[in-house]
């Protein structure tokens, strides 16, 4: 009997720490501090001349990017041409193209094909 709920007492702790492992808690990308801030062109230029290092430096890390607005959608804000930059809700700030901006939010990767850079759950910052 006491071989049994040894068993069971392992199986449940073992249950608590699997469920509490993959359903952790979101990431707040707008109150966590940015690791790295870097305009648009630099940033473009690290990828181009090596994009798999850029890409494991910057992957998943909250990043804040500046440059010029050169596109506008209803969800979605393009920097400089080079940085796709798309927010969870539609943002409240009235922006024209060819205003300078500044935006945080995490790295999803770069489109080699595109040569665009790709960040998601943004927020402008100004």
């Amino acid at each position: 009997m006491r071989k049994w709920s040894i068993i069971i007492t392992i199986l449940i702790l073992i249950g608590i720490f699997g469920y509490n492992y993959l359903y952790q808690d979101h990431r707040d990308i707008q109150t966590e501090k940015s690791i790295y801030k870097v305009s648009s062109q630099s940033l473009i230029e690290e990828f181009q001349i090596n994009s798999d290092d850029s890409e494991s430096k910057y992957l998943d890390k909250t990043i804040t990017v500046s440059g010029s607005v050169s596109q506008i959608d209803a969800h979605s804000i393009v920097i400089d041409n080079v940085v796709f930059c798309q927010f969870e809700d539609k943002p409240n700030v009235n922006l024209k193209e060819s205003k300078s901006i500044t935006i945080k939010g995490r790295f999803l990767g770069y489109d080699d094909l595109l040569e665009e850079i790709k960040l998601d759950q943004c927020h402008i910052i100004n």
